[in-house]
């Protein structure tokens, strides 16, 4: 009984600590890419450039560890229909979702963007119902509205807005919004079972070569006038990989506990990061009116995680299953769904 008793708390302890990982991670890659880009810190203020430096050193990591020292492994079953159809989106979507929101740090602060991102769960319903995946509901209309209405309160609070920083951060949402439709369809539809890093080896690839159309024409040439080639190398290493060990928390997490978990630790971590972004950043000035409109919109969340909870238990144990697997990468830029 007493080994019993020692092992149920030893795997809590664990559990715990890998979701406490998992916040630190998430919170502290938000904060270091706001680092990296800001010009009064490293000053390198090419988002385009940073995330497709990320989807390379992804790209190259889950090669060699699952094909040179196959340390993990790359789930079977992915054809070429499937990969043209449904990761090619994703893989757009993605790095739609990382360019868009890390190029939003330039003009708006990092409290203002995870304020803005409180609005994901309303983008990916609304898509949802277009795409048949959800069912309109008087009940998730309410918490629709309670999210919306919470966001532009914060807004409205907001002293330094930046229109061009809102529009990139909220088409970051909606490419978010998008990846996440295109993975249900994936799972749902296509039947195809992958964990983070079977998604993170199919995806990368994909995503790196999505930024690097459009970074051969809009930074590329910035980037050669302005000499800025001499980057800090060991600080943009470093960069990525702590990218790439966010999204093994994901799985970590995932592993010892549920998807509905990482929701639920998102909504802890986007507390962290707005009211730490006030400590670490000059440029952030919360009021109270930004707080009780946050307030309202992470209210509307937990409703909608809360709803989303019971759908999850009604199925069965085995769709709680399928929907652990189906969990999708976590952008850098921000944050968790």
């Amino acid at each position: 009984m007493a080994d019993r008793i020692r092992k149920l708390v030893r795997e809590d302890v664990l559990t715990y600590a890998y979701i406490l990982l998992y916040i630190a991670l998430s919170s502290g890659q938000i904060f270091f890419n706001k680092w990296v880009l800001s010009s009064k810190q490293i000053n390198f203020p090419y988002p385009l450039g940073l995330t497709l430096l990320h989807m390379v050193f992804s790209s190259v990591l889950c090669f060699v560890l699952t094909k040179v020292l196959k340390i993990m492994k790359a789930e079977e079953g992915m054809t070429l229909e499937i990969y043209a159809t449904s990761v090619v989106p994703i893989g757009a979507m993605f790095a739609m979702t990382l360019w868009l929101g890390n190029t939003a740090y330039l003009y708006i602060s990092v409290a203002f963007a995870q304020m803005l991102k409180a609005i994901m769960p309303v983008a990916v319903f609304i898509l949802g119902v277009a795409a048949g995946l959800e069912v309109m509901s008087c009940r998730m209309l309410f918490i629709m509205s309670l999210i919306s209405f919470g966001v532009l309160v914060a807004s409205y609070g907001e002293i330094n807005i930046s229109w061009i920083g809102v529009v990139y951060q909220m088409g970051g949402v909606v490419g978010e919004a998008l990846r996440l439709i295109f993975m249900e369809i994936l799972v749902k539809r296509k039947g195809l079972k992958l964990n983070p890093i079977s998604v993170m080896y199919y995806v990368s690839p994909c995503s790196a070569l999505c930024l690097f159309i459009p970074w051969i024409f809009l930074e590329k040439p910035k980037m050669d006038a302005e000499g800025t080639w001499n980057f800090p190398p060991l600080i943009l290493a470093l960069n990525s990989l702590c990218t790439f060990a966010l999204n093994l928390s994901v799985f970590l997490v995932i592993t010892h506990t549920s998807a509905l978990t990482i929701r639920v630790a998102g909504v802890v971590k986007d507390w962290v990061v707005v009211l730490l972004s006030a400590l670490l950043f000059a440029d952030t000035k919360l009021t109270i009116i930004n707080l009780f409109g946050y307030g309202i919109a992470i209210a509307g969340v937990a409703a909608y995680n809360n709803l989303k909870l019971k759908k999850e238990a009604s199925r069965g144990p085995s769709n709680e299953s399928q929907q652990a697997e189906s969990i999708p990468l976590v952008p850098s830029s921000t944050s968790d769904k």
